[in-house]
C-alpha cells in the first residue's frame, strides 16, 4: 500500500489562501494531487488540512479528506512529523488502514517531471536498507566556497574542508565534490520510519531531478516567475488538467476581433459616411 499525503494548511501568511490560489489555470494544490493520481504506484491520495475550503477543493480534484487536521498541527511553526504521525494514527484507529510507504508531495513545488513519483517509490523498494528517498537537484552555490563569520573583526573560517585539497575556496569548481540541494518535490518514506519518529530515517537515497524543475513558491514574485515557466518552458511535466498546446514554430496567420482589441474602441465617421478606427 502506497499512500500519498499532501499537507495543506489554511493559514498561509506569505501568500494568503496559497494552496487554493489559481496557479497556471488550476488551484495550487491540484498540481500535487495530479502527480499522485497519475502515479502507477500510489494506491491512495489524502490531503491533510485544517481548512474546510481546501478540503472541498481537494475532493474536487480527486483526493480524499477523511479528517481535518487538529489546529495544534497547523501553526506557522508546525513541522511535518506530527502532521504525518496524526494522519497515520487516525487512519489506523478509524479504518484499520496501515500503508507500507508514504509519499509526501508539497503543494509549493507544483512543477514535477512525469514519472517522478513512481521513480521515487521504485528506488525505495529496490533498496531494503532505505528508510526514505528524497528529491534533490544540483546545488546552484557550492558550499565549499562558503564561510563562517564570528564577527566582522575576526578572520573567516571556511565552511567545509575537502580531503586532498588544502584550499577548496580557491579551487576550481570542476575539481570540488558535487553537492546537491533537497527540494520539496517528493519524499517517499517507509511508514515504519515515520512511526519511529522521523520523516527520513538515517538511510536517505537520492532521486536526482533536473534543476530546470527547481521550484519552491514562497512569495508572489516566485508565483509569477514559475507561472511563466509553465507557460513557456516546454517542460515534460505533470499537468493538473489538460496540458497547454505549445506555440507553433511558424505562425502563418493571426485572426483577431477589431473593435477594442487593436483599437481604443472608438469609431470615427467622415462626412461621406466612411468609418475608421
Amino acid at each position: 500500500e502506497v499512500l500519498s499525503i499532501i499537507p495543506a494548511r489554511g493559514g498561509s501568511k506569505g501568500i494568503p489562501r496559497k494552496n487554493i490560489r489559481n496557479f497556471a489555470g488550476y488551484p495550487l494544490i491540484a498540481w500535487s494531487i495530479a502527480a499522485a493520481k497519475q502515479s502507477k504506484s500510489v494506491t491512495r491520495v489524502i490531503v491533510s488540512t485544517d481548512d474546510e475550503e481546501i478540503a472541498a477543493v481537494a475532493r474536487q480534484f480527486g483526493a480524499e479528506t477523511p479528517f481535518l487536521r487538529p489546529a495544534e498541527h497547523a501553526q506557522d511553526n508546525s513541522t511535518d512529523l506530527p502532521v504525518f504521525e496524526h494522519a497515520l494514527a487516525w487512519l489506523a484507529e478509524n479504518e484499520g488502514y496501515k500503508p507500507d510507504v508514504v509519499v509526501q508531495l508539497r503543494p509549493t513545488s507544483p512543477i514535477r517531471p512525469r514519472g517522478l513519483v513512481d521513480k521515487a517509490i521504485e528506488i525505495l523498494l529496490a533498496h531494503p536498507d532505505a528508510d526514505s528517498v528524497r528529491g534533490v537537484v544540483s546545488a546552484g552555490q557550492n558550499p565549499h566556497k562558503m564561510w563562517r563569520l564570528t564577527d566582522e573583526n575576526s578572520p573567516m573560517q571556511n565552511l567545509l574542508d575537502v580531503e586532498g585539497i588544502d584550499e577548496p575556496y580557491n579551487a576550481p569548481r570542476q575539481i570540488l565534490p558535487p553537492v546537491y540541494w533537497q527540494t520539496g518535490h517528493i519524499d517517499a518514506i517507509r511508514a515504519e520510519t515515520i512511526l519511529n519518529g522521523s520523516m527520513s530515517g538515517k538511510n536517505i537515497y537520492p532521486l536526482i531531478i533536473d534543476s530546470v524543475f527547481t521550484v519552491d513558491i514562497d512569495n508572489l514574485q516566485d508565483w509569477a516567475r514559475y507561472e511563466h515557466l509553465v507557460a513557456t518552458g516546454g517542460l515534460d511535466m505533470v499537468w493538473a488538467g489538460r496540458a497547454r498546446r505549445p506555440m507553433p514554430a511558424s505562425v502563418k496567420m493571426i485572426i483577431s476581433d477589431f473593435d477594442g482589441v487593436i483599437t481604443d474602441n472608438r469609431v470615427w465617421t467622415s462626412e461621406e459616411g466612411l468609418e475608421t478606427a
